[in-house]
């Protein structure tokens, strides 16, 4: 299928199926002699090619099935000329289609840069929500469904392509030991920066997503398939049908989006494993780092010093020239442990060669810290058992309150923020920590503007008043006034995070 990329015409059948994709972007699926040389000269083909090159050029590729001839019965012909010329047309086969695409993506590859985009996580998030208000939708709602999955599947692509694009570019670039040290280090310190800043809050939107899938599932994702089958409104063809494919596709799509979000029987989500490449890339890159400061510290290096004693070396005049460099270079020093003795010194008389002493001991930390071994006392063990206790105990209390402040919040359905009334000051703090958040979002399709807290545990919906009303709440510091938003607090993903009864808030409190 790709022998038409290789051999002395390489660049003219490229260039010709070019041409084809280029009329078939036009809705051009038939082209002529003249045709051809027009669409040539349109992708930028300047050289001059002959009708019998060129008629040879289109007969290969017809043998190699990426062309087909047809002959254009529709015309008039008024002479023979006429006739060869404007008889045949050529148009591109299922494989040329193919061949094309195939040579397109590749260099498309080759010229694209892989990103870790928190943006993608946030549109997959958006279209979770907005399958699942569509799915209350009557059947009109059909092909809005159709295209709101496709823009999730869309989504969901391009997090995997420049997921894997960004990987392969990061590890090559860990492997990488560039010439020029001050661009290589610039370029990995803006990768780490990079790195740092994709993996602020990459949890709590990964969790998000998690919540999203959980949601829409539970609104039965096999009936929304079914339902956005209808809004596909695929054509009629021969044969088999295409609606079981078209389901089949879309199972799988869905199957990906659960291993990287909400993966079945406890496996590790890919999102979590993704956090963990980061994490690792950026311990890898900040050591490289170092190496590169230290050694841009160095007035000179181990390399350098060792060619330039070879140059002296070889500039020496004579053998006992040699030796004497020899001798300044690599014995200046005396050993480390020449200084040391035996335990008892009197029973060595100081006339006995050292060669014939009985060895003593030597430190292994003579080698690389120049000392010898210290022995002391051993500290005492400190008795940690009531720091571990209060907090412990400090610990507990905090989760209490935290499970209070949830208790007091949690709402078993839309209400008015007015609802409230009187809060305690830590409950009031975890209220506007998640009103922030609500208002710091893009309202969805609905006007519905939705946030989790850090965690993840805990959602909030905020939707705009629908009067004029003000809401008046009211703690141990003061009264807070201001539109009386519609609110909406629950357990992210449907699970029960908090008590929600008041029997339940006193057996908590209690």
């Amino acid at each position: 299928m790709f022998r038409f990329t290789t051999g002395e015409r390489s660049d003219l059948y490229g260039a010709v199926l070019d041409a084809f994709g280029a009329a078939g972007e036009r809705l051009e699926t038939a082209l002529g002699l003249d045709a051809v040389r027009e669409g040539l000269r349109a992708v930028g083909w300047l050289a001059a090619v002959e009708d019998e090159d060129l008629h040879e050029a289109l007969k290969q590729l017809g043998r190699w099935e990426l062309l087909e001839v047809v002959q254009n019965h529709a015309e008039n012909y008024r002479t023979a000329e006429e006739y060869e010329r404007r008889n045949l047309q050529y148009s591109l086969t299922r494989r040329g289609e193919a061949a094309l695409a195939g040579v397109r993506h590749a260099l498309e590859v080759l010229a694209s840069t892989g990103a870790l985009q928190t943006a993608v996580l946030e549109a997959i998030a958006d279209r979770l929500d907005e399958l699942c208000l569509l799915a209350g939708e009557p059947a009109s709602a059909d092909r809005r469904i159709f295209s709101t999955l496709r823009e999730l599947e869309g989504h969901l692509e391009a997090l995997v392509e420049n997921t894997k694009a960004f990987n392969g570019e990061l590890q090559r670039l860990l492997r990488a030991e560039g010439a020029d040290l001050e661009v290589f280090r610039e370029v990995k310190a803006a990768t780490v920066a990079y790195l740092q800043e994709f993996l602020v809050n990459l949890d709590r939107r990964g969790q998000a997503v998690a919540a999203a899938v959980a949601r829409v599932e539970a609104r039965g994702i096999a009936t929304l398939r079914e339902r956005a089958l209808r809004g596909a409104e695929l054509p009629p063809v021969a044969g088999e049908d295409p609606a079981a494919g078209w389901l089949e596709s879309r199972r799988a799509r869905w199957a990906g989006l659960r291993a990287w979000f909400l993966p079945d029987e406890g496996a590790r989500p890919r999102i979590e494993q993704l956090h963990d490449i980061a994490r690792r890339a950026i311990v890898s890159l900040l050591q490289v780092l170092e190496r590169i400061n230290e050694s841009r510290r160095r007035s000179s290096s181990a390399v350098q010093d060792f060619r330039e004693l070879a140059h002296w070396f070889a500039a020496a005049p004579g053998e006992e020239d040699l030796h004497r460099l020899w001798s300044a270079a690599f014995g200046l020093g005396s050993a480390r442990h020449a200084h040391l003795a035996h335990p008892d010194p009197e029973l060595i008389p100081s006339s006995l060669p050292w060669s014939q002493a009985p060895p003593v001991e030597v430190s292994a930390l003579l080698r690389t810290s120049g000392r010898t071994e210290r022995f002391t006392r051993t500290a005492k063990v400190r008795d940690v058992a009531a720091v571990k206790a209060e907090r412990a105990e400090q610990a507990r209390r905090e989760r209490a309150e935290l499970a209070r402040a949830w208790a007091d919040l949690a709402t078993d359905g839309p209400v008015r923020l007015s609802s409230f009334q009187e809060l305690d000051t830590a409950v009031f703090a975890r209220l506007l920590d998640l009103l922030g958040r609500a208002m710091s979002t893009l309202p969805d399709a609905m006007g519905v503007r939705r946030a989790t807290t850090g965690d993840g545990r805990v959602e909030i919906a905020l939707s705009s008043p629908p009067d004029s009303r003000t809401a008046v709440l009211r703690t141990e510091r003061g009264v807070l006034a201001g539109p009386d938003y519609v609110v909406c607090i629950t357990a992210a993903g449907g699970a029960g995070a908090f008590p929600a009864s008041r029997a339940a808030r006193q057996e908590v409190a209690g």
